[in-house]
């Protein structure tokens, strides 16, 4: 099979959570035990930072790899979904698997595993941890694919394991309460393994305290912790810290949700100095400053041109718009300035909270609905009738080139396009040939 035949294969034979939802998920660990078996334990031959999380997870797992990176070590980072690659969710430092390798993972094990009908996660989970054990890496920071007690990653046993915060995501698989969606997310914590807690409520926190105290595992809270003193975004577009013990650093992530990030990732940081790695403050400057080149990260309050300044963000649920609400209002106030416009290209899938995030977004914007190319997708006029109820008003497109066209088609040099709502529509839009005409 060829690259492009591999992945189709994936895609359909393995039920793929990114393009059908629920019916992709697989509840239990029995066939991940299966295929780890199998290939050996490979996650047993490196050690591991573990991260789950509502939001953040994937900044926080990018920037911790860039960092580990930096300080001279051999790192793989496995992270969910992918943009506009498949080989963007396995990565040695910042280098993705090759395509031989996909192929030639499916070719060889095809009939061990398709008895077994494991979900396109369980499959893609083995395959990472057999590679990142044949790259004989010194250590892989693991995402958490969907909520973390029955996630295929939890057969790990990390070094470190962070939760960066709770909101409602995926509730109809981790619960309708946070102390629910906690839970789940609380059982990463390990057998006396420390436990960084990015962000906690009322209601989380207690639930993070019992799981920790029933594992002996150390918690560590990072708000508590503080170290981020203060910030301000830069003229390069990303965010500059002053810390504690860290110094100035120049983050070169520029969403304002990264603030909360960046004190999770440097208790974190602390938590594995004690673990012994020989991570120095000029390892964790570059790894912020550099956090994108060094392992590929995007779709992150991204720009992708100026005149008119175009950004997207992968944000998709209410906790993440709480921040990309912010930080639009900050963009509207600068337009005011030069008398120019804001834009909005969006879309989102049909198991989010749309109406929560839709009555969160300015209504003085004109905006561009339209339909990602997955089944999950809500339809794009269903969108455009939704958000007229709540006075946001635009016209509705099939797919999100169409709709990013005509933005651009409407917008002059001093205004500003956002494209977001889903991680399918920033998906769509890198992958767009109009994007890499420009680009």
């Amino acid at each position: 099979m060829t690259y492009k035949e591999t992945t189709e294969y994936l895609f359909t034979s393995a039920p793929l959570f990114q393009h059908v939802g629920g019916d992709a998920y697989k509840e239990g660990l029995d066939n991940t035990y299966l295929l780890d078996e199998h290939f050996g334990h490979p996650h047993r031959k490196f050690k591991t930072v573990h991260v789950a999380g509502t939001n953040g997870k994937g900044s926080c797992s990018h920037t911790l790899a860039a960092i580990l990176q930096a300080s001279g070590l051999k790192v793989g980072l496995f992270t969910s979904p992918h943009l506009v690659d498949f080989r963007e969710r396995i990565r040695v430092n910042g280098q993705m698997v090759s395509e031989e390798y996909v192929v030639r993972f499916v070719e060889e094990h095809r009939a061990f595993f398709e008895p077994l009908h494991p979900s396109f996660f369980e499959l893609t989970t083995a395959m990472a941890f057999k590679y990142f054990a044949e790259q004989n890496v010194d250590v892989a920071v693991v995402e958490v694919g969907l909520g973390g007690r029955l996630d295929c990653t939890n057969i790990i046993t990390p070094e470190v394991c962070a939760i960066t915060n709770i909101s409602f995501d995926h509730v109809a698989f981790l619960g309708d309460t946070l102390e629910k969606i906690a839970s789940e997310k609380a059982g990463i914590i390990k057998q006396n393994v420390p436990v960084v807690i990015g962000e906690a409520t009322d209601e989380t926190r207690p639930v993070f305290m019992a799981k920790a105290a029933k594992m002996k595992a150390p918690i560590f809270w990072a708000e508590e912790e503080n170290e981020v003193v203060e910030f301000r975004l830069n003229k390069k577009g990303g965010i500059d810290y002053l810390t504690k013990n860290y110094g100035e650093i120049e983050g070169e992530l520029g969403g304002l949700y990264q603030q909360k990030n960046t004190n999770t990732i440097l208790c974190v940081v602390d938590r594995l100095k004690e673990c012994g790695f020989s991570i120095t403050t000029e390892h964790v400057r570059r790894g912020f400053a550099e956090v994108c080149e060094m392992t590929g990260l995007m779709g992150r309050w991204q720009t992708l041109q100026e005149h008119p300044k175009v950004v997207c963000d992968t944000g998709h649920n209410t906790g993440g718009f709480q921040w990309i609400v912010q930080q639009l209002s900050q963009e509207a106030s600068q337009l005011k300035n030069v008398d120019g416009k804001m834009h909005i290209v969006f879309g989102m899938v049909n198991d989010k909270d749309i109406n929560g995030v839709l009555s969160m977004l300015p209504k003085n914007a004109t905006y561009y609905f339209c339909q990602a190319n997955v089944k999950r997708a809500l339809p794009h006029d269903e969108i455009r009738q939704m958000a007229a109820e709540l006075r946001l008003m635009g016209e509705s497109y099939p797919t999100v080139g169409e709709a990013y066209q005509a933005a651009l088609a409407h917008a002059k040099k001093r205004d500003f396009i956002y494209v977001g709502g889903s991680s399918f529509v920033v998906a769509d839009l890198l992958s767009s040939p109009l994007l890499c005409q420009k680009n």
